[in-house]
């Protein structure tokens, strides 16, 4: 069963919507950050990345610049940039990007199933990121960022989006990111009844998008459940989501980028990778893998296309059989010395969005040795190891679009 609450959100003016609705917080760097707000005072970054109002040298994690974005939250209030609706309600969300369409249910979810692992998750998260968000949601005294939930599809639950969305949206514009956004406010209370009724027939709900926010809830909760008279029924006790069917999702590639050869000449190097991968030398351009187990590499201006060889990973296993399990498993970790990629400073990520153009880039600087392309994972992937109840190695889903912040804020009181 998945317990699913209306709220009455805090939403931008209809037509400062776009001027106000931003990037999650931990898609962009500060520096990236603050060339954004620059003509735009009410860009929602203001209060999700509340450091672009200090010089560069602050602790983003200091006190006053979680109390920095509270100040901005309330000017936004005062200013009735943002509203509160009179009533709760639940809210719909469509996404365009291109050619691919996804619709979201608004949601408050039960930080209790999400610590009863009802609400399943398939990442590891760090401390440190789960406290940072604990301490901006428990001193904005909201939860400014939505997470990002899925489910298997039920036709009952897309026939009634998809009557409601015939209706006049609150919001509709299309972002600097060419992204359509379109918003609409759902009211009827029999219609939000009936909502909730078939979440319940819903045994799972997984996250996609947003481990740490979703962790930085129950912290959240758990702190403040031992003050005062608990009831269960507080807005803390729930946190805001956006619920995406499992059929509608578009997880694209999440690629890798080493420092170094670690002390191997390029020579030793390539023929540590001929023993676990079939090599084949693409020359100065490459397209994305188009098939599982394989992947694209560059190192020193040249691309190289690298297939898994048979019995290097395990196809029963939904998390040995993963792509980038077997790239850690006989590449990064045996040949290239990758430790733990949580905390390893030798490795980065890049986003399957910037495309390959951006590993290239990161080579071709100096900055990094050497690039991997990787084939992304399926949402039957993913959902299969998070009824498994295993865990993905780090950085491996990148979904896109990506949920824009400050179109709807669940207060906590």
């Amino acid at each position: 069963m998945s317990v699913i609450k209306p709220f009455r959100g805090l939403r931008p003016k209809r037509e400062l919507a776009k001027q106000i609705a931003s990037p999650p917080y931990d898609v962009l760097s500060s520096k990236e950050a603050r060339e954004i707000v620059q003509n735009n005072p009410l860009s929602f970054l203001h209060i999700i990345k509340p450091e672009i109002c200090f010089p560069e040298n602050i602790d983003v994690h200091s006190n006053e610049v979680y109390e920095e974005g509270k100040k901005n939250l309330k000017r936004f209030i005062a200013d009735r940039a943002l509203i509160q609706d009179d009533k709760t309600c639940f809210y719909i969300y469509r996404q365009i990007m291109g050619n691919h369409s996804q619709i979201g249910l608004v949601a408050c979810a039960s930080v209790e199933e999400y610590q009863k692992n009802q609400i399943k998750k398939h990442e590891h998260t760090r401390p440190d990121k789960e406290q940072d968000r604990a301490n901006h949601i428990n001193i904005l005294n909201a939860q400014a960022g939505p997470v990002f939930l899925t489910y298997r599809a039920r036709s009952e639950i897309d026939a009634i989006i998809n009557s409601w969305i015939s209706k006049e949206p609150e919001y509709d514009f299309i972002a600097d990111d060419s992204i359509r956004h379109t918003f609409w406010v759902v009211y009827d209370d029999e219609v939000i009844r009936t909502l909730q009724g078939q979440f319940r027939l819903i045994k799972y709900l997984y996250v996609a998008d947003g481990h740490h926010r979703s962790a930085a809830a129950a912290r959240v909760k758990d702190m403040r459940m031992t003050k005062g008279n608990h009831t269960g029924n507080e807005e803390y006790n729930y946190y805001l989501t956006v619920i995406f069917p499992d059929n509608q999702m578009q997880i694209m590639d999440y690629n890798r980028v080493i420092t170094d050869l670690n002390g191997l000449t390029e020579f030793e190097f390539l023929e540590k990778v001929k023993e676990k991968f079939n090599i084949k030398v693409l020359g100065d351009d490459a397209e994305k893998p188009k098939a599982k187990h394989t992947y694209v590499m560059y190192l020193n201006k040249v691309w190289y296309q690298l297939e898994a060889k048979p019995g290097t990973f395990s196809e029963s296993d939904p998390v040995d059989r993963l792509d980038i399990s077997i790239l850690m498993k006989n590449l990064l970790q045996p040949v290239l010395g990758i430790g733990d990629p949580r905390t390893d400073q030798r490795i980065d990520f890049v986003g399957g969005i910037r495309g390959l153009k951006e590993l290239k880039k990161r080579v071709d600087s100096g900055e990094m040795a050497v690039a991997f392309g990787l084939f992304p994972i399926s949402i039957k992937d993913l959902i299969a190891i998070a009824d498994n109840n295993d865990i993905m190695p780090p950085k491996t889903t990148w979904f896109e679009p990506k949920l824009r912040s400050g179109l709807v804020i669940h207060l906590l009181d």
